[in-house]
């Protein structure tokens, strides 16, 4: 069986192929990659268009402009090759709520959003604050 058709990799297998692109990214660019610095700049292309006046004044975006970069199209090749992965291995169906997470906090959907939220709020701010 061809290993993209399956639905699930080893995660040893998949360890590995994440730790062999970050060699490549480190050999080819020079730098780690990272996505929390793209949604801080996709934050500031909204508010640009919303509200043009306070972004020019914000002493982050004098320093880092707005701008669709290398990590830019590495966060939409994560959501392009996460749609790919999903087709081949034929799991084309969402799952709002996992059967894991039924099982221990119930079959909420409001409250697995709410916590996944939460969970990538805490996640994005302890990034930004590792300055990464």
């Amino acid at each position: 069986m061809n290993i993209l058709t399956q639905k699930t990799w080893s995660p040893y297998a998949a360890g590995a192929v994440a730790g062999l692109l970050l060699v490549l990214s480190v050999f080819l660019t020079g730098k780690y990659f990272g996505a929390s610095t793209t949604f801080v700049r996709i934050a500031g292309f909204v508010e640009q268009v919303a509200a043009p006046e306070r972004v020019a004044g914000m002493e982050y975006f004098i320093k880092e402009k707005i701008k669709l970069d290398w990590q830019g199209m590495f966060v939409l090749g994560v959501l392009f090759g996460s749609l790919a992965s999903a087709s081949l291995s034929g799991e084309r169906r969402a799952v709002p709520v996992p059967p894991m997470w039924e099982e221990r906090f119930g079959p909420s959907r409001a409250r697995r959003w709410t916590v996944a939220f939460l969970g990538g709020a805490v996640a994005m701010f302890g990034a930004r604050l590792a300055d990464g």
